[in-house]
């Protein structure tokens, strides 16, 4: 049965009418920011001015000029490099970089990498970039300078070696190899240290991209030269668009579909250090044997718990060309840091989705309009998929309030005694108390007060959950915990010794108190907070994508019935209500 969807009929609200019709200029036009003049670029400015402003709503932020394409012909006129939170104090996290410079590394780097799709930053999360770009440029391209584009796109495209780099002989580049690639690739780990970039995560399931007979593309983790190697390099193996054809074509369901690894041209490996995997509880060596969602969700885990790692380096997230799987794992991320208050906290659902569309996708040049003819539905799946995260197991809070917790116990042991078993320091025979601050998303009747003392030695770690064990409020407890996986606690804590000289136990206690660089509590959430803001941010698109691009027919099951996915469109456009569910 074909999918209900009203072209070019945007809805009532200014801010779904923006989005809709952002989606029928996505869907009918590619990109390029070489292409000048006509409707289609006021159309362009329209959206890119959306952008800036939706970015300056949180953030105060630099751009670098790119407006016919000098830079790089697929990313967005105007890049945007955010510098610090609009109304931030002095002591909050703030970038180091300097646009000016910035734009002289980035200058001097855009040949190292596939299309000249240079690292380029486009998070701003702790003070640290979240980056994204193509993978390195291979043999076939650098020798090849713009032939690389009519081998991959039909067409032309723009030349964006300079000319001291290319005016040699191609024999003498052949007899050269090691120089070329030490002055290219330098500027790009140059430009990478400049971000303060750690962490490569690359999506690639093949080493190098073969196109021909021709390495056209390499990347970080095959250089023979090793000049990566003081990056920490993650190889997370994630199916290209193509493979979503087949999300398509099983009626947009990803539950169950799984990749097939043993294709020729799948050789990439996965690849973690174990110092990034050892809290995530995940049996890595499974990872063949995953569908679409569980390792999407496990690879977005994995980003988000090296974004909040202690240190303070970035991360790039990169494929082939950059404008697929790399904006799906990029927009996942700011919707889920978004979805927390971490990020753009003063977005509501519509404004966010908007900017991520806008931005993540159609300014960095994802091809909709031929994937959609292809039926290869990355873009879409991308949003559905949120339905997948909305749980606190996604949360970087949680992840943060983890870190956070005094050694020995965990934070569901932290939160077994109310209020009416802590008292003072001498009640529960003199040998702690708990106290935590309150939070307004708190599930249950539980009240917490300000910072008490908790027993951090062994001895006293044992004694205490002994004594918990057999109370009615740990069972009752315990018993929640089995039926939910929510925690109560939605704030944020920092353990730190105990100084006080009043304590005969100060060298056996820590203390849980705010951090003085704890995010505001207003801009945290609870974790139905987190659920509520993603299923609204999904809403939102659903009902705009059938009102503009529809999703395409799929062949009716035995039964007639309508497709789960077309059966949200249907109710998402008002057509039938939610008690059909």
């Amino acid at each position: 049965m074909a999918a209900a969807a009203a072209r070019g009929c945007p809805p009532a609200g200014s801010g779904d009418r923006a989005l809709a019709e952002l989606l029928l200029e996505f869907s009918r036009v590619q990109y390029r920011a070489k292409d000048g003049g006509g409707a289609a670029a006021a159309k362009v400015e329209r959206i890119e001015r959306r952008c800036l402003e939706l970015f300056g709503r949180d953030y105060r932020y630099s751009v670098i000029p790119n407006v016919h394409g000098e830079i790089c012909a697929h990313y967005p006129r105007h890049i945007v490099l955010l510098e610090r939170d609009a109304g931030a104090s002095r002591d909050s996290y703030e970038s180091t970089v300097q646009v000016g410079k910035l734009q002289d590394l980035i200058n001097r780097s855009k040949m190292a990498r596939c299309r000249g799709r240079f690292v380029c930053p486009v998070i701003l999360y702790k003070g640290k970039h979240i980056c994204r770009s193509a993978t390195l440029a291979g043999w076939g391209e650098l020798y090849g300078r713009t032939g690389y584009n009519y081998i991959f796109s039909g067409g032309s495209d723009d030349a964006w070696a300079d000319a001291e780099d290319i005016s040699e002989e191609d024999s003498a580049f052949r007899n050269a190899d090691s120089q070329l690639f030490d002055k290219v690739r330098g500027h790009d780990i140059k430009l990478l240290r400049y971000l303060s970039v750690r962490y490569i995560c690359d999506l690639m399931v093949e080493n190098k991209k073969v196109k021909f007979g021709l390495n056209v593309t390499s990347s970080e983790k095959v250089d023979k030269a090793q000049r990566y190697a003081d990056f920490t390099l993650l190889s997370i193996p994630y199916p290209g668009c193509e493979f979503f054809k087949d999300y398509k074509d099983r009626d947009y369901t990803a539950e169950g579909l799984i990749f097939n690894w043993k294709q020729d041209y799948v050789d990439a490996p996965l690849s973690i250090p174990v110092s990034l995997t050892q809290s995530l509880n995940i049996d890595w060596s499974e990872y063949q044997s995953w569908d679409l969602v569980q390792q999407t969700q496990n690879y977005l885990k994995l980003l988000i718990s090296i974004i909040n790692s202690d240190d303070d380096s970035g991360l790039l997230v990169h494929c082939i060309s950059g404008w697929d799987r790399t904006p799906l794992f990029i927009s996942l991320l700011r919707l889920s840091l978004w979805a927390d208050g971490l990020i753009h906290t003063s977005l509501e659902p519509s404004e966010i989705l908007y900017l991520t569309v806008a931005y993540d996708w159609f300014l960095f040049g994802h091809m909709l309009v031929d994937r959609l003819s292809k039926g290869e539905e990355i873009f879409f799946f991308c949003f559905n998929f949120l339905k997948h995260i909305t749980s606190e197991e996604f949360s970087a809070l949680k992840s943060q309030r983890r870190k956070s917790l005094p050694p020995g116990f965990t934070l569901e042991e932290i939160c077994m005694l109310k209020q009416k078993d802590r008292g003072s320091t001498t009640s529960l025979s003199s040998d702690f108390s708990l106290g935590m601050e309150s939070s307004p998303g708190a599930a249950g009747s539980f009240t917490y007060e300000a910072v008490e003392l908790m027993p951090a030695g062994a001895q006293a770690q044992a004694a205490w959950r002994k004594s918990c064990a057999s109370s009615p409020q740990a069972v009752l407890w315990s018993r929640a915990q089995q039926s939910e996986d929510r925690l109560p606690y939605t704030g944020m804590v920092e353990v730190k010794s105990s100084s006080s000289s009043s304590s005969t136990h100060s060298d056996n206690f820590l203390r849980i108190g705010s951090s003085p660089l704890e995010v505001p509590r207003s801009r945290l959430v609870s974790a139905s907070d987190r659920e509520s803001r993603l299923e609204e941010v999904r809403s939102a698109f659903l009902a705009s994508y059938s009102r503009t691009i529809g999703l395409k027919a799929v062949p009716p099951s035995p039964s007639g019935a309508i497709g789960g996915l077309l059966e949200q469109f249907v109710r998402g456009v008002g057509l039938r209500g939610s008690s059909t569910l």
